[in-house]
């Protein structure tokens, strides 16, 4: 393959090498900070297709085919265009591929996009699952994007998805997370569990009597521009949850909590927060799973950052217990060392963080 890499999720350096070789090829040249520790952000098109459901296009067709039979309308993204509430979107994006044989890729939201409730999912051509590219894969990307609380305002070049390149195969395994949790702690927690990822747990109690546990989302706020930060005020979006202990779950209303423990990423490894599992309760955590090397790291200077939960019912009320385990996180290792870590001088938002609301809301003062 041109870009040489071992096996393992590839790091910054390597993403740039495929930019330059070809295997990755963006309409435009590359935002200044689009490239993370080993992930890539990706980048929203001209246009933004409205359509009547969300979709996968199979085996037999491409996205462009299936837009030409569910598109409602055309929304110009150039100057800028609000995505309403409940309305799905298809946005092909500034970024395409032309993978090595080798050379698998996996997509999950940004932070800040979980944070704000957008659900958001990249979709390949002749795709048979979202948010994964095959090996090889040769052909354009689109976003598809559904606001679930806040209208939202985003043009072309906005940043909501990322995506990770995988270097052949490489599968999480507990044995993995033992070995790296017995050199240095992954999470501070009395009682590890690990079992198909290591577990995490709700924090309803141990933040100060001036804090909340967490956040409620508002209906019917206002609107989000996902390009500007720290301009919102919390209490316009916001209700902050000051009850200790317990927290009923209201379906369909979402909410911002945090873990009990502090994560840590070692430099030499990515983790992911492993999908929703139904045997533990009525509820899904966290859209957004990527956790960069050197999160929560003493090489990122993020000695201990949490993991920020998003977490919305299902269908049914749910009581949330504090200490409840409320998702797991599995590592794989780089395929090389990086040369840069999440919060090293690169302008990471949520390194050290607590219970903390997407970048662009301001610092709420309780």
């Amino acid at each position: 393959m041109t870009t040489q890499a071992a096996n393992g999720i590839v790091p910054a350096h390597i993403i740039r090498q495929m930019v330059e070789t070809g295997h990755i090829i963006a309409e435009s040249v590359l935002d200044v900070d689009q490239v993370q520790p080993a992930s890539l952000d990706l980048r929203l098109g001209e246009v933004a297709w409205r359509v009547r459901a969300s979709f996968m296009p199979g085996p037999r067709n491409t996205v462009a085919d299936r837009l030409d039979q569910l598109s409602l309308h055309k929304v110009d993204l150039t100057d800028g265009a609000v995505l309403e509430v409940g309305c799905v979107y298809i946005v092909p994006l500034l970024e395409s591929l032309a993978l090595d044989p080798a050379m698998s890729a996996a997509a999950n939201p940004k932070s800040s996009t979980g944070r704000l409730d957008i659900f958001t999912r990249v979709i390949a051509d002749n795709a048979a699952e979202f948010d994964t590219v095959p090996a090889g894969y040769e052909g354009p990307l689109y976003a598809e994007i559904s606001p679930r609380t806040f209208p939202i305002l985003a043009r072309t070049g906005s940043r909501l998805s990322q995506i990770r390149f995988r270097a052949g195969t490489v599968s999480p395994s507990d044995d993995l997370i033992h070995e790296l949790h017995n050199q240095k702690p992954l999470v501070t927690s009395g009682e590890v569990s690990i079992d198909n990822g290591i577990a995490l747990s709700v924090d309803l109690s141990s933040f100060g009597d001036n804090q909340p546990v967490g956040f409620r989302a508002k209906r019917h706020s206002g609107l989000v521009d996902v390009d500007r930060k720290a301009g919102l005020k919390v209490l316009d979006y916001w209700d902050p949850i000051w009850q200790r202990g317990s927290l009923i779950l209201d379906p369909d209303q979402f909410y911002i909590l945090a873990s009990k423990e502090a994560v840590r990423v070692p430099p030499t490894h990515a983790a992911e927060m492993v999908p929703f599992n139904p045997l533990v309760g009525e509820f899904r955590v966290h859209y957004a799973g990527f956790f960069d090397p050197g999160f929560g790291d003493v090489s990122g200077d993020g000695e201990g950052s949490r993991a920020v939960l998003e977490v919305r019912s299902h269908e049914v009320p749910f009581i949330l217990e504090d200490g409840q385990i409320i998702g797991r996180l599995v590592y794989e290792p780089l395929s090389e060392p990086p040369e840069t870590v999440y919060g090293q001088g690169i302008g990471s938002n949520y390194q050290k963080q607590g219970l903390k609301l997407s970048k662009h809301f301001k610092a709420f003062e309780g």
